[in-house]
């Protein structure tokens, strides 16, 4: 049986805020795969057997930050072309703009909008792709 599912990847290595997440995108219909760091990112994309529609990253983790993460997915082909949200909790303007130059599609600051917000964030880059 086909999945149409959308299917979205979260890297957050805030438990809280990956279980918001997770659960609200489950409950909107979403497939749902998540990581806690940058390096456990980059080998789940690589085991999956259906890559991510969409990848909700955050900027500030453990072991590889976000942004380095997303120059990697940007510089490989079988990743380049998934919308990258960055989800973050800075409101610094050199990291937004350097994860902009990388090839993010958009940015969250997460304390500026609800879990329904990003989920609308999510739906209408999915429905333009």
């Amino acid at each position: 049986m086909k999945n149409d599912k959308k299917k979205v990847m979260i890297i957050e290595d805030d438990y809280f805020v990956m279980d918001i997440y997770h659960t609200k995108l489950i409950q909107a219909g979403f497939e749902v795969v998540g990581a806690n760091n940058g390096l456990k990112a980059l080998e789940k994309l690589q085991e999956e057997e259906r890559i991510p529609d969409l990848i909700l990253l955050d900027i500030i983790m453990p072991y590889m930050g976000g942004l380095e993460v997303l120059e990697k997915i940007k510089k490989d082909d079988k990743f380049k072309n998934i919308p990258v949200v960055l989800l973050t909790n800075l409101s610094q303007k050199a990291e937004i703009d350097t994860g902009m130059k990388l090839g993010a599609h958009d940015f969250l600051i997460k304390s500026h909008f609800t879990p329904s917000e990003v989920l609308e964030k999510i739906n209408s880059l999915l429905n333009n792709n």
